[in-house]
């Protein structure tokens, strides 16, 4: 009869208090909770069509076009999407040098894979080592103006040390939580680029801009911006997985971003392999089935189209941050490889087609251009044993190029 009264008093107690908008903790509520998906795009190196403009044929392994029908399906499976790109966008085919060195950007025009990409709504994105191939000017024309989300990137920074791009942005979105409740959340998300562009692109950017190192930029800019009121923060890390211990300065070194305090996503990319998966196996620190490193969750998308990266989030209310729960980590492929033989896995979308038709055409007229004549047939049969044609023909267009 007591144990019977003191659970009746319990309870009325636990009505009243909530009458009144307290909550004892005997009906404290379960922690607010929210599924977000995170996609990236990486290396797309101008792979707007499915064609490899060197072979002149299609080839079913790349393309935006292609990759955005994975997107749209990943985005159709869940309610709160971000879209990223990692880089590496504006080079890289012969697009890429027909719009650079033949056609040019002026009156305001937009690069072909700049407008498809504004197409797919990215979220930010960030700048890879590629981006500099062409120099600064060019760089501000492409994917400064045309682009119509914002890029970020900490680790390079203007001759005077201020950044050159904001290092970081916070973006502000309503997701809606597991009960469908919208619920307002700061996402933060910060950019990195190799430091070795300054020896790789010293032409173009000795003297205009200068670069840092990763950890040490993540290090400084990560605290600033959970300050400002990042509740997550995703890293746009064009930089590479290896192991062995940190030197600093180093090319591929979203390993040991994944230490530095307060990143809770790394974007990684500029190796042109995918992650999860077997490329990375055996390293310390790579989680290569799960998709993590240091136990964080990451992703890469392979190169030119070929995969879309997803990480999926279930994230927990702690008392007023919001922490990752659990993930998942997929790099989604847009073709099937099985005995060599290639099978596309989605359509093109031919709006995405259509943003770089014109190009597209042009660029096919200027690769079947004729750019000279030979008199006798060429062959490398030899070429590994005695001086050949084949090579003496390439030595020459290279003198050529090269002499003053």
């Amino acid at each position: 009869m007591t144990d019977r009264l003191t659970r009746r008093t319990t309870l009325k107690a636990g009505v009243a208090a909530a009458a009144i908008g307290l909550a004892p903790a005997v009906l404290r509520a379960a922690a607010p909770k929210l599924k977000l998906r995170i996609l990236e795009t990486t290396d797309l190196h101008v792979a707007v069509f499915p064609y490899d403009y060197y072979r002149d044929k299609s080839d079913d392994t790349m393309g935006l076009a292609r990759t955005a029908a994975v997107l749209a399906a990943a985005r159709a499976e869940a309610a709160n999407v971000l879209l990223f790109d990692n880089g590496d966008v504006i080079q890289g085919n012969p697009m890429g040098d027909y719009i650079a060195y033949q056609r040019g950007l002026d009156g305001g025009a937009v690069h072909p894979i700049v407008k498809a990409m504004n197409l797919l709504a990215y979220d930010c994105g960030t700048m890879g080592n590629h981006e500099f191939n062409y120099g600064l000017d060019y760089l501000g024309k492409t994917m400064m103006q045309g682009a119509n989300f914002p890029l970020v990137c900490a680790n390079l920074l203007k001759t005077d040390g201020s950044p050159y791009l904001p290092p970081y942005k916070l973006l502000e979105r309503t997701l809606k939580d597991d009960a469908g409740a919208a619920v307002p959340v700061k996402i933060g998300v910060i950019g990195f680029v190799p430091p070795q562009i300054m020896q790789w692109d010293q032409g173009h950017l000795d003297g205009h801009v200068t670069t840092t190192d990763i950890v040490d930029a993540a290090r400084k800019y990560v605290p600033e911006l959970r300050k400002a009121g990042a509740e997550l923060v995703v890293a746009l890390c064009h930089s590479g997985i290896a192991g062995g211990p940190r030197q600093g300065g180093e090319e591929n070194a979203a390993l040991f971003l994944a230490e530095v305090p307060g990143i809770d996503v790394i974007l990684t990319g500029h190796q042109h392999l995918v992650f999860p998966g077997p490329d990375f196996a055996g390293i310390d620190g790579v989680d290569a089935e799960r998709g993590a490193l240091h136990g964080i969750p990451a992703v890469m998308a392979g190169f030119w189209g070929s995969h879309l990266g997803i990480i999926d989030l279930e994230l927990e209310r702690d008392g007023t941050a919001w922490t990752v729960a659990a993930f998942k980590s997929e790099a989604r492929p847009i073709y099937q490889r099985k005995d060599r033989k290639v099978t596309p896995l989605v359509e093109s979308k031919p709006e995405i087609l259509a943003a770089a038709q014109p190009e597209h055409d042009a660029t096919l007229a200027y690769v079947r251009q004729p750019v000279g004549e030979i008199s006798a047939p060429i062959t490398s049969y030899f070429a590994l044993v005695a001086d050949d044609p084949s090579v003496q023909i390439v030595s020459q267009a290279q003198l050529w190029y090269v002499a003053p």
